[in-house]
């Protein structure tokens, strides 16, 4: 088994990406980091993925069942000397108040793994104690074995650390100072993503180089030894015809789940990348297209002004290729996306009507969907668990076949009607792990298997 343990935080905000990241850094110059993040997040991997330069991997244990979970990390940590994986929100925040499924601690019950504590050692000393002995034995299973202090210095950590190990079994690994001078900015939907951070790896180097002399690092090695055996059952995974799909990817559309990507490659596709931003044109030869989501919004002047690919992209629309558009790729389909300054750009003109930033949330978390109709996703009736968060709202005019309903404590607490159907595809706000119902996407894979045969006699 991979040694390995789970890095949590108290609440968020505590500095689980900042101390992760390092962490993973320091690791990967030794030795080969698997990283994971708990939950549906796709900002925070691509961190990981910077530093590691391995591709990290969600684990959402309310999107997918448990068995899937541990066949992910399975399948992905085996080639791996450690597996650190990020948690989500503070350690027992899951879907609803009360439920494990969707939590830091669930994950860490699910995948037999030690877990880290991240506590802002701000303005307490033994009172740090009571904290920790909290969160360790709230719920044993969560496992919490260790703690980390962040925004602390030496003399203060020593308080902190014999506080702890005075009067609970958990053991303190280190500490990390309040660094000024490292700055994640921040944008609507979390941390920016990496991709746009010029000097992104000079403030890594400087957290690796304090980080190395704060943490216990051979103690971590000796925790993630103790990572327990994981029993699952293997995914098989049908093969299929050879299909070519274009993945919309770049600095304005990058939310996609990696696991999402491999699935597709084993089923037999080739994925071809272009960019809405840059490209002229979309690839040649292509039976699916994918809009990802992204910030299409910080971007539109520069997507407006790419006339090309837009028109080029319409027409293919039109003609009937099949595609997928979640969330920021939905945005890119319509007429105009209309800025946080009231500011219209116009987009490519698929999906009749436009898409206007505000100033809140309005829709944030987990939900499920149900079919009204047959369309590109399966069958009338089929059910899909998906995660949404947007600040942006849609005045759109076409075809709505998703009812889509959150529940709490059993009951149905709101339901709306989403999913655009136009020609040979759907568009909306949903986000989608594919491993979360298999007969969806190979229903997606099939249409294109459709539309590649139907070409050919054309």
């Amino acid at each position: 088994m991979t040694p390995g343990f789970l890095i949590a935080g108290t609440n968020s905000g505590v500095g689980k990406t900042t101390v992760s990241t390092g962490i993973m850094y320091v690791l990967a110059e030794e030795m080969k980091v698997q990283p994971f993040k708990a939950g549906p997040d796709y900002i925070d991997p691509a961190y990981h993925t910077f530093i590691t330069g391995k591709k990290s991997r969600n684990l959402d244990t309310w999107i997918n069942n448990e068995n899937t979970i541990k066949y992910l990390y399975c399948k992905n940590a085996k080639d791996a000397d450690i597996a650190v994986v990020e948690g989500v929100m503070g350690l027992y925040d899951g879907k609803e108040t009360g439920e494990k499924k969707g939590s830091t601690a669930h994950l860490a019950e699910v995948l037999n793994l030690p877990t880290l504590l991240i506590v802002n050692g701000k303005g307490m000393a033994g009172s740090a104690a009571a904290i920790v002995k909290g969160y360790a034995e709230l719920d044993p299973k969560s496992n919490v074995k260790g703690v980390i202090f962040n925004n602390v210095g030496a003399m203060h950590y020593k308080l902190l650390k014999d506080a702890v190990e005075k009067f609970t079994d958990v053991k303190a690994y280190g500490y990390i100072e309040k660094l000024p001078e490292i700055e994640l900015p921040s944008r609507h939907l979390g941390l920016v993503p990496s991709c746009e951070i010029d000097n992104l790896k000079e403030q890594l180097n400087i957290l690796r180089d304090r980080i190395k002399n704060t943490v216990d690092f051979q103690g971590l090695m000796e925790l993630a030894a103790t990572a327990g055996e994981i029993e699952f059952e293997d995914i098989i995974i049908e093969k299929k015809e050879p299909i070519r799909i274009g993945i919309a990817k770049d600095s304005a559309f990058n939310f996609y789940y990696e696991d999402n990507i491999d699935l597709l490659k084993e089923m037999g596709a080739e994925l071809i990348e272009f960019s809405p931003l840059e490209s002229k044109l979309i690839p040649n030869n292509l039976h699916l297209l994918l809009f990802g989501g992204g910030f299409p919004e910080v971007f539109a002047k520069e997507l407006q002004n790419n006339h090309s690919i837009r028109e080029d992209l319409k027409a293919k629309l039109q003609e009937g290729i099949p595609y997928l558009s979640e969330c920021g790729g939905m945005m890119y389909l319509c007429d105009e996306i209309v800025d946080f300054n009231g500011d219209r750009y116009e987009m490519t003109g698929y999906l009749k009507g436009y898409t206007e930033m505000t100033n809140k949330l309005n829709r944030f978390g987990y939900a499920t969907i149900r079919l009204e109709e047959d369309c590109i996703y399966g069958k009338a009736g089929s059910e899909i668990r998906i995660h949404e968060f947007h600040r942006s709202k849609d005045h759109v005019e076409e075809k709505k076949v998703f009812h889509i309903h959150k529940d709490r404590k059993g009951k149905v607490s709101k339901e709306w009607e989403c999913g655009y159907v136009k020609g040979n595809g759907a568009s909306s706000y949903a986000h989608f792990h594919y491993y979360s119902n298999l007969e969806m996407i190979n229903s997606v894979y099939d249409k294109a298997v459709e539309y590649k045969k139907a070409a050919t006699l054309r």
